[in-house]
């Protein structure tokens, strides 16, 4: 049986190499012959309207509304089921037992992503866009934080908030901007701690413009009646984008927590 240390090496490095090549697959952006149509006809304040609909949505969810998506899933099994698979971790000390954090976390958005989906179409379809924000939103981070419980961590305080902010943000861009974000997000994850001159307000209006900015073609379009289906429709794809980064943030804050415990021992 291979030893905890050689599995979690062996682990780390194929992990590596999976994050490298989801960041050398985000060079740039490549717009699509839709989005291309579409910006001929946005209108120029809707980049702003949705930058304030998306910074109220987070700022609603941080203050009032985390407790309300808890009720939407079983927070408690969550934790229950992510003691269980550390212990067996502990006992069987294998990249099998490794991956069933991954395999977990994995299936967390797939449920959102159905709901999220079936939403933005219901809604495009009659013509509404903007009201959407707020439940993607929800949606969105109901998927990150049971990811974060698959891996064992919490989401409440506001440095938790913070690495959230950061992984969304960091999911929508592309080239040396997402670099640049995916640092700070290693630095986090390295330090366990926020930078001293961090503003949360600050963070929450550059993840909503990075939201926006990202799904202004989408939204513009699910506005339309009939047509806004397509535009409810692209909700999914980027609730996939957001939570296959945020499960490969997790991952690495997950395997560095481990190392760090085989080296304190």
């Amino acid at each position: 049986m291979a030893t905890k240390k050689s599995a979690l090496d062996m682990e780390w490095w194929q992990f590596q190499k999976k994050e490298q090549k989801f960041l050398a697959n985000r060079v740039e952006k490549k717009d699509s012959f839709l989005n291309k149509k579409l910006a001929e006809k946005v209108p120029e304040k809707l980049q702003g309207t949705l930058d304030t609909a998306f910074a109220k949505a987070f700022t609603l969810i941080f203050e009032k509304g985390t407790g309300i998506i808890e009720k939407t899933y079983k927070k408690d099994e969550l934790q229950k089921n992510f003691r269980v698979n550390e212990y067996a971790d502990e006992v069987w000390q294998t990249r099998g037992s490794l991956k069933v954090f991954e395999k977990k976390a994995e299936n967390a958005g797939r449920l959102n992503m159905l709901l999220s989906g079936a939403t933005g179409i219901g809604m495009g379809a009659f013509g509404v866009g903007i009201p959407d924000i707020a439940l993607f939103v929800g949606f969105l981070l109901r998927s990150v934080y049971e990811i974060a419980l698959d891996y064992g961590f919490e989401y409440e305080s506001e440095a938790e908030r913070y690495f959230i902010l950061m992984i969304i943000e960091g999911a929508v861009v592309y080239g040396e901007e997402l670099h640049r974000i995916d640092e700070r997000i290693n630095v986090y994850i390295e330090r366990n701690e926020i930078p001293e001159d961090y503003d949360e307000k600050q963070q929450i209006a550059r993840t909503a413009a990075g939201l926006s900015k990202e799904l202004l073609y989408m939204k513009f379009l699910q506005g339309i009646p009939v047509v806004g289906a397509v535009g409810g429709a692209y909700d999914v794809v980027y609730l996939k984008k957001i939570t296959e980064y945020a499960n490969l943030k997790y991952k690495r804050r997950f395997l560095r927590k481990k190392k760090n415990e085989i080296t304190i021992r």
